[in-house]
């Protein structure tokens, strides 16, 4: 049942009538209050017209710290730009106009799939961080979005929440790679430095048919450069409170937005394929990561195309490194197939052997059986702690360099 905040009777029961729901009313702040702390799955605060604006603003600044999930829909007999920016400061969701009723139905509608997919308003959510998986290689063209799209999707797979960044802003190809046609980018995200919550990246992610949200890269290049590298780490932070897994997909550079989702991240997958030039940058990429103080414990070392026959073995990439091969991602022309049709693999085709390979990356390396989770216990698994706590070296790194 979702709460009207209307003092009249009669505007309070032609406003039930037109939204159709079960609406339990209240007449004031306190009162909202009150109904939010008896039921933890409330999700929906339908204020009237004639509410004083002052007090909708201080209980909707309220809820945006205590309850996140629960969307405020206000109404009001004139709308004009102060009103929409002081509501919009105060994290309501919409504003509809009181002459408007056709749209107040479709506002809340939005408004409570938005809370749906914030967790659904029921106050339990997850008592530890999600895991942020960080996929990289200082090489193009060795798989890095064909593996973070696929290992999303499979994270997806069991229900879980998961979110798929492009951390690639001038040229990133998740939103293609999936099939997506986003209508919101990172490059929303900037408008809200420094205030981004719950809602607001819920409002600039994509739904994927495979259940995963995925934040795509701006649709022009130059947009890049207007995207600091706290942004990605405030993104992070709120996407931890929301998902499960978070799977960053990044560009061939150790770019300061890079740094930022490596100095995050619990697991990092390390890319490389059966070429010297592919190889030469993995290992330069473990003496960057060791250098910065990143654990080793969260490194997990993939040889995509291990199997193809250049001359080069798994054998010998192992001892260029000087470390074992974690995870062997055979070749196959049906993963180019896939992706022309926008489908990531391991849900086209779940028993082909590269899809199989994918599977065994998340089962073994990324995921975290909720048996093994105790609360207020860390638990070591590999690549890296469940609990999200790693040290932070690559800020002190950035600091030394700004310094």
């Amino acid at each position: 049942m979702s709460i009207l905040w209307e003092s009249d009777a009669a505007v309070a029961d032609n406003l039930r009538l037109v939204l159709g729901k079960a609406m339990f009313v209240v007449e004031s702040g306190p009162a909202v209050f009150r109904r939010f702390g008896d039921d933890l799955h409330e999700s929906l605060l339908v204020v009237g017209p004639d509410v004083d604006l002052t007090a909708v603003l201080s209980v909707c600044d309220q809820l945006r710290l205590e309850r996140p999930e629960v969307g405020v829909v206000l109404m009001r007999r004139r709308l004009d730009v102060t009103v929409l920016g002081q509501a919009l400061r105060a994290g309501v969701r919409e504003v509809v106009s009181s002459d408007d009723l056709g749209s107040l139905n479709d506002a809340c509608e939005r408004s409570l799939t938005l809370s749906e997919r914030l967790g659904g308003g029921n106050g339990a959510g997850a008592t530890h961080d999600g895991r942020v998986v960080t996929v990289f290689a200082a090489k193009g063209g060795v798989g890095k979005t064909t593996v973070s799209t696929n290992l999303a999707a499979e994270l997806a797979s069991d229900g879980s929440r998961v979110l798929l960044i492009d951390l690639d802003l001038s040229f990133g190809d998740v939103g293609i790679v999936l099939g997506l046609m986003p209508e919101r980018s990172m490059s929303d995200v900037v408008a809200m430095a420094g205030h981004l919550d719950e809602q607001g990246l819920a409002s600039v992610v994509t739904p994927h048919d495979s259940g995963l949200d995925a934040l795509c890269a701006p649709p022009l290049p130059a947009d890049a450069e207007r995207i600091p590298g706290s942004s990605i780490t405030e993104v992070l932070r709120v996407a931890k409170r929301m998902y499960q897994y978070v799977v960053v997909d990044t560009p061939p550079a150790f770019t300061e937005h890079v740094l930022a989702a490596l100095d995050a991240s619990d697991v990092s997958i390390l890319l490389a394929t059966l070429d010297i030039p592919a190889v030469k940058n993995l290992r330069l990429t473990l003496d960057t990561l060791d250098l910065l103080g990143l654990p080793q414990d969260s490194w997990v070392i993939v040889l995509n195309r291990s199997d193809t026959k250049v001359g080069l073995t798994t054998e010998d990439v192992s001892n260029s490194l000087h470390r074992p091969i974690d995870q062997q991602i055979p070749n196959s022309l049906a993963v180019s197939a896939t992706i022309n049709r926008g489908v990531p693999i391991v849900l086209d085709d779940p028993k082909h052997p590269v899809s199989t390979a994918l599977k065994a990356l998340a089962r073994n390396h990324v995921r975290v059986r909720a048996e093994d989770i105790t609360a207020g216990e860390p638990v070591l698994v590999a690549g890296g702690r469940a609990d999200g706590h790693q040290p932070s070296p690559v800020r002190r790194f950035l600091r030394r360099r700004e310094a």
